[in-house]
């Protein structure tokens, strides 16, 4: 690809798999310039998925292969503020660092039922998830706040560690996320292995642990753990103008202004539903892509367009789904015939578009990807 009038000095805020893909892909493309990663947490790169889908449960692999970028990284520190017409981010520490060129990529944290001094536990970043481990390997008593594909996650290799767990779900857990077959497959495996799912809001949390409920009751636990969601990491660009309605908005090639793209959590970007932020690791490193093309090549730069990848693994079983979730109605089975696997399903939309879902089995995601289409 073309470079257009390139910038010389890239600077990239957020050192997770988004920022990473960034500066891989803008090596990539010929940028030979000056590039600089800046991370809050003072260690390189990790797998989040693998916090909840292996760290927990048997200690697995965090690790990401070593970085060839060659990009100059500056981690233990976090961005507070942008200059967009001196072209200068300010960091922690008190320094700040120019730019031609700036990625943001800051990532979400966790948000917290009980707020930042709580007693609750969450699962974001690799200090959280040793600690959780550490702490559920006394098998005390746990109570799970939210019941999401994190907090199911949590749950299921709460369980499997021999403790006893409840979740507090404000409806049928992941219902959103998957629609009503899927989750009523994924509730009824939870239930089967031992889960306690308690149904109603939490409103917050006691001094004794305990989760108060909005009708008033109570669920108590030795430790306790939420998992309610995500909180763009967006209050550093609070005076820079470049918020929209209190969000960061990126058109289809990741820009937010002149020399500025954005990809991964921290984003919201056009889809087939609308412009939203998509949290998944898949679509963190889809956009990095294009918007590392974007700061270089500008308008003849690609588009994004992918199907969104999501997966799974929780109380016994192994979900891979391709395509926009959730997934409405009753699937077609193109190989066999529960939702509780070994199985592949599809689900076709009017418009052509589709998702497909493999639950315990083994399938590559480029033929799933195909499978989601209505003519596959």
């Amino acid at each position: 690809m073309k470079l257009t009038e390139a910038p010389r000095r890239i600077l990239v805020i957020g050192n997770g798999i988004a920022g990473q893909t960034a500066c891989d892909s803008l090596r990539a493309a010929g940028f030979d310039g000056d590039l600089t990663v800046v991370g809050d947490e003072p260690r390189a790169a990790y797998s989040r998925p693998a916090l909840s889908k292996g760290l927990l449960v048997d200690g697995g692999s965090h690790a990401l292969a070593p970085p060839t970028h060659e990009a100059a990284e500056v981690l233990g520190v976090a961005a507070v503020g942008l200059d967009v017409v001196s072209r200068r981010v300010s960091l922690d520490d008190g320094s700040d660092l120019p730019y031609d060129g700036l990625v943001i990529a800051t990532g979400s944290r966790a948000r917290r039922l009980g707020g930042e001094d709580s007693v609750e536990l969450t699962l974001r970043t690799l200090d959280d998830a040793l600690v959780l481990r550490e702490r559920l390997a006394a098998r005390p008593s746990v109570v799970v706040v939210g019941a999401g594909p994190l907090g199911m996650e949590i749950a299921s290799a709460a369980l499997s560690a021999g403790c006893r767990v409840t979740l507090v779900a404000d409806g049928r857990p992941m219902l959103s996320h998957l629609g009503p077959c899927l989750s009523d497959a994924f509730a009824a495996a939870a239930v089967a292995r031992g889960l306690t799912i308690v149904v109603g809001s939490a409103a917050g949390i006691d001094d004794a642990r305990g989760v108060v409920l909005r009708d008033g009751s109570r669920v108590a636990a030795d430790l306790l753990v939420s998992a309610i969601g995500d909180i763009p990491n967006t209050e550093w660009l609070a005076a820079c103008g470049l918020m929209t309605g209190g969000r960061l908005e990126a058109d289809s090639r990741g820009r937010i202004g002149p020399g500025i793209v954005a990809a991964g959590d921290v984003a919201a970007v056009p889809t087939r539903t609308g412009v939203r932020r998509i949290p998944l690791w898949s679509s963190a490193i889809e956009q990095a892509k294009v918007a590392a093309l974007a700061l270089l090549a500008g308008d003849e730069a690609p588009e994004l367009d992918f199907d969104p990848y999501f997966w799974t693994e929780q109380f016994g079983l192994n979900l891979k789904a391709t395509g926009d979730l959730p997934a409405a109605g009753e699937p077609e089975f193109l190989l066999g015939d529960s939702p509780r696997g070994p199985s592949v399903m599809r689900w076709t939309h009017d418009d052509g578009h589709g998702v497909a879902v493999a639950v315990n089995h083994r399938i590559p995601i480029p033929r799933l990807r195909r499978m989601a289409s209505a003519g596959a």
